[in-house]
């Protein structure tokens, strides 16, 4: 029961992030960060009608279509977001916060991608060119990044064609700051270090990490192409922090130890952050 009012209540607070953005920032300067809701703003200054409105309208018939290939689980998640955004649109007043645009752009898509990131963090959906790209790909086996590619370019450039260049090329910026945002969110921004270390003194490295820096190490096995030889391979994950004491330890004892060190955006299991499945009971996999 716990579980399920905190994901209402961050579909809720998700959802009034992104319509702030959507309110303050992009909808008053006639921009969009794409999806249907960027299809909603063309309309409201086309026909004049309530962008809530529209919101909702432009979801409901993609949402029952999908209902039949994906499960009542999904749909109802996602007519919850709907529903609060299509609310907290028809609530809060069209207010420019700022005539620049770069900066409408920018906040606007920060927003957005802010809310729809705390929406997808509690396993919610606000619709939009998701159900689009589902739907394309169930009947023209078009790939779900292709479809949301394909569909957003189309909306940003109908809000170049009917508003100008100059703001179809603004929405391109709120669009792509927005995605980047909700990976942010997603991915967290605790990010750690992932490190490889090939040495003939595995081992001993292995050994030293464990005692001095507390970190497990996972020892895999790798055969060089050109020399054909054994050697160990260290799999370390390490904070960013720990990454010159790594580097001290490897080449304190190997001076010719090969280390690469790449970065982890999420890290789950004993010593860092809790595994916890986002999947709901009865939730069916995506077509």
């Amino acid at each position: 029961m716990k579980r399920h009012l905190r994901d209402v209540f961050g579909t809720a607070l998700g959802t009034l992030i992104t319509a702030c953005g959507l309110s303050f920032f992009l909808v008053p300067n006639r921009m969009n960060d794409g999806g249907l809701t960027g299809l909603a703003v063309l309309l409201h200054y086309l026909l004049h009608w309530p962008i809530g409105a529209l919101v909702f309208v432009l979801n409901v018939p993609l949402l029952a279509a999908v209902s039949y290939l994906i499960g009542l689980p999904f749909v109802f998640r996602t007519l919850l977001g709907v529903t609060f955004l299509s609310v907290w649109l028809a609530i809060l007043p069209e207010h420019a916060v700022t005539h620049d645009l770069l900066l409408a752009a920018l906040y606007g898509g920060v927003l957005s991608g802010t809310g729809l990131g705390v929406v997808f963090r509690v396993g919610g959906s606000t619709g939009g060119t998701d159900l689009v790209a589902r739907l394309l790909r169930h009947f023209t086996n078009t790939s779900m990044g292709a479809g949301l590619l394909g569909t957003d370019a189309v909306i940003i450039a109908s809000t170049a064609l009917f508003f100008g260049l100059r703001l179809g090329m603004y929405s391109a910026v709120a669009l792509f700051v927005g995605t980047r945002v909700v990976d942010l969110i997603q991915e967290g921004i605790d990010f750690r270090r992932e490190a490889l270390v090939i040495s003939e003194q595995g081992e001993a490295i292995a050994k030293e990490v464990l005692q001095r820096m507390g970190r497990g190490v996972t020892l895999l096995s790798g055969r060089g192409a050109y020399t054909d030889t054994e050697r160990p391979v260290l799999l370390i994950v390490i904070s960013r922090s720990e990454v010159q004491d790594l580097k001290d330890i490897v080449y304190r004892m190997d001076r010719d130890a090969f280390l690469i060190i790449t970065t982890a955006h999420e890290v789950l299991g004993e010593g860092f952050k809790e595994l916890q499945s986002r999947r709901r009971p009865g939730f069916r996999k995506e077509i």
